[in-house]
């Protein structure tokens, strides 16, 4: 549980190696898989410039009501300015929008859009979308696809939106196109909605569990804690191990804990000064073969600046469970209590954090993280204790 602390954070710095390599747990061979001692070179690494062509589809069932260039807008600039935020300036997602609607060959209900559509009709979708912007568009120029399905048509389901893999490319000006965001979000979409996509053409996991039956609660691993759990998350930025794994964060910033030590953590969506450094961001204990507990600072700035609480936010890695399959779970250093029922996507995790003056005790771990307050800059000094 966690207890108020009555010593701050004080002593000898025991350990917390500036080689994070002994705490980057490795690639399985799950889907999406939080593993990043290499990367899959299946997907683009968003660690330079990547350019997006977004395709606005029709059909002969239903006239747009809504320009090309306001469904843009619904998009860009706010997901660009998203990932730069997140990726501390390291990363830039350039959108090359469409302005005219491409017209699709059969009706908008003919394609029997949904969520768990059937594998033909969603295969001849993208083959009818594909062939039908290809004498306008050079898919050789762009590393990212969205295709954007008119908002009103009949058939359209926005709760069909994701990213389709393909087992065998699509073919087109030579050069093959291995997965597309298909959109199908009403205007206005939904909050962060292409964000949490396009994560997933980075190799991210959905961080949801879908519940058997499809029924229950859907945010109970991370709650509003990263874009990959859910897209109207009160603190959206993705995890510091997100950003280890993307290249975002590298040695200088990730601390890998091997006994104890006292770290001071800049909150994980500060934006570095200009000319300054991005500090130490994120701390990892290595559980085992296949897991880590992970540490960072999470405050109401940034990507984050409608958080619901400030604090330390633990939470553990599994790097062979797959996307959707959990993981990625956030500890909840406050059981029995909750925080902004009325905003929050699950409130049981909104206050999650630990605060100032707090220690918890990690459950089956012999881990302790005290947090014992926040520097003048807003810092947050933390002691870990691993028992090892």
């Amino acid at each position: 549980m966690a207890l108020a602390a009555t010593s701050l954070v004080a002593g000898p710095v025991v350990a917390a190696t500036g080689d994070a390599g002994p705490c980057a747990l490795p690639r399985t061979g799950a889907h999406h898989s939080l593993g990043l001692d290499t990367w899959n070179g299946a997907y683009p690494r968003p660690d330079r410039g990547l350019d997006a062509v977004m395709i606005f589809l029709s059909f002969p069932d239903s006239r747009p009501t809504v320009t090309p260039a306001v469904l843009t807008a619904d998009y860009f600039p706010s997901t660009t300015r998203f990932f730069e935020r997140a990726s501390y300036g390291k990363f830039t997602l350039r959108p090359h929008a469409r302005k005219q609607w491409t017209e699709m060959p059969r009706p908008s209900s003919w394609y029997g859009i949904e969520r768990d559509w059937d594998s033909g009709r969603r295969s001849a979708y993208l083959r009818d979308a594909i062939d039908a912007a290809d004498g306008a568009v050079d898919f050789s120029a762009y590393d990212i696809v969205y295709l954007v399905a008119d908002p009103d048509a009949p058939g359209v389901d926005s709760d069909a939106t994701k990213v389709v893999n393909f087992d065998r490319p699509l073919r087109a000006d030579g050069t093959d196109i291995r997965r597309v965001v298909t959109v199908f979000e009403q205007h206005p979409p939904d909050r962060n909605v292409l964000a949490h996509e396009t994560g997933h053409v980075f190799d991210l996991a959905d961080l949801y569990h879908r519940p058997t039956d499809g029924k229950g609660d859907w945010d109970t691993y991370v709650g509003d804690w990263d874009v990959m759990g859910s897209q109207f998350g009160l603190a959206p930025e993705l995890f510091g191990w997100h950003k280890w794994k993307l290249g975002w964060l590298d040695d200088l910033q990730v601390r890998c804990v091997q006994g104890s030590a006292d770290l001071t953590l800049e909150p994980i969506a500060a934006t570095p000064a200009p000319g300054g450094t991005i500090g130490t961001r994120l701390a990892v204990i290595r559980t085992g073969e296949n897991g880590a507990l992970a540490i960072e600072a999470r405050s109401a700035t940034g990507n984050d600046g409608a958080t619901c609480t400030e604090g330390v936010l633990i939470y553990r890695i599994r790097n062979g469970a797959p996307s959707g399959g959990g993981p990625v779970e956030v500890l909840d250093t406050h059981p029995g209590t909750d925080a902004c029922w009325d905003r929050s996507v699950y409130p049981p995790l909104a206050d999650a954090p630990l605060s100032e003056g707090e220690t918890y005790t990690v459950p089956g771990e012999r881990t302790r993280i005290e947090v014992a307050g926040r520097t003048p800059s807003g810092s947050w000094t933390v002691r870990i204790t691993t028992g090892t």
